[in-house]
């Protein structure tokens, strides 16, 4: 497994910026149009479970629950990105990801942010 299994984060191709930051250097805030957010709801994988309990036993990754959790977060990432643009941003500040047990049955992650237009200073 290499890097982009485990690796997470926009790509190239992406049209929305999207930081963690509450705002990005040489570029200020024009517009403010609210809270976007993506989520997704992933049931857990019998068999990736059962993988999970003997690893636990002997100790190491989890690397199979691992890339889950990075296709998981991408995948919210991305819905937020498509949610702030559609909303006509081109910028989401403050992304955080929020996780949750969903009713036993899966993991609920959430990415949030603040969509904002941005131009050069």
């Amino acid at each position: 497994m290499g890097i982009d299994d485990f690796g997470g984060g926009q790509g190239p191709e992406s049209t929305i910026l999207v930081v963690t930051t509450n705002d990005v250097p040489g570029y200020r805030v024009q517009r403010v149009i609210g809270e976007v957010f993506g989520l997704t709801v992933r049931s857990r994988h019998v068999g990736s479970q059962i993988g999970a309990g003997l690893k636990s036993m002997i100790g190491g990754e989890l690397k199979g629950l691992t890339k889950t959790l990075v296709e998981t977060r991408n995948q919210a990432m991305d819905r937020l990105a498509e949610h702030a643009r559609v909303r006509g941003a081109n910028a989401v500040l403050a992304m955080r990801f929020d996780v949750t047990e969903a009713a036993d049955v899966g993991t609920e992650v959430c990415a949030y942010g603040t969509a904002v237009v941005i131009g050069p200073e």
